[in-house]
């Protein structure tokens, strides 16, 4: 096999092995990557261009730094989904930079957000005026909720926000809306629950409690 074959044939091996390692990394579109995903992504790209290039080396070179980011990225998702304390270092939390119309500077900085990315963020979502906003969530990959303002309603819209996550309770999310741990351990007491570690998601939605237990497997 010439040097242009071998070119070719690594160039198909490749794209199927990346393919195939996808696949196992799992689906997510490219907008909602994790700072591991991209990491991953991209040194699993360099390694590929590398790959290619160097058709006089042995492909298992290759092939096995690849093997290891995939192992790290699954060891991440698996590790994501038990610790919400490792979840929030790598992949952030969901931010609110505008509350009934109110714009929290406070967070804009430590998120290293700026005026102008908001401002386009909101023109993107055919909003007008930072007045007309409800709440604008800056998401961890980067893309900003916006929910208006229903001018038909008396009463502010609202969304689910976590009140317990993975059998943890979110103090900081109780302050948010006010609630108290107190009242939170009556509810779930009136509904038989004593356990928090069988609760996979609690929150609060428009005056209901909503609860969501873990899977037995």
């Amino acid at each position: 096999m010439g040097v242009y074959g071998t070119i070719l044939f690594r160039s198909f091996l490749v794209y199927f092995l990346i393919v195939v390692i996808f696949r196992i990394m799992g689906k997510r579109e490219i907008g909602e990557l994790g700072i591991v995903d991209l990491v991953v992504f991209i040194m699993m790209a360099d390694i590929a261009v590398i790959a290619i290039e160097n058709y006089d080396g042995s492909l298992w070179k290759f092939i096995l730094p690849m093997g290891a980011l995939v192992f790290i990225q699954i060891a991440s998702s698996w590790l994501s989904l038990k610790s919400r304390s490792f979840r929030r270092l790598v992949d952030s939390e969901p931010s609110i930079i505008i509350k009934n119309g109110k714009i929290n500077e406070r967070i804009m900085k430590k998120q290293r957000y700026n005026y102008d990315d908001l401002l386009m963020q909101l023109r993107q979502k055919n909003v007008r005026y930072i007045s007309d906003v409800e709440y604008a969530i800056l998401e961890p990959t980067g893309k900003l909720s916006v929910f208006e303002k229903d001018k038909n309603k008396k009463k502010p819209q609202k969304f689910s926000i976590g009140l317990i996550v993975d059998g943890e309770v979110q103090e900081d999310k109780l302050n948010d809306l006010n609630i108290t741990k107190k009242w939170l351990f009556k509810e779930l007491d009136k509904r038989g629950i004593k356990d928090l570690k069988k609760i996979s998601f609690c929150s609060y939605d428009d005056g209901k409690l909503y609860i969501d237990f873990i899977d037995q497997e």
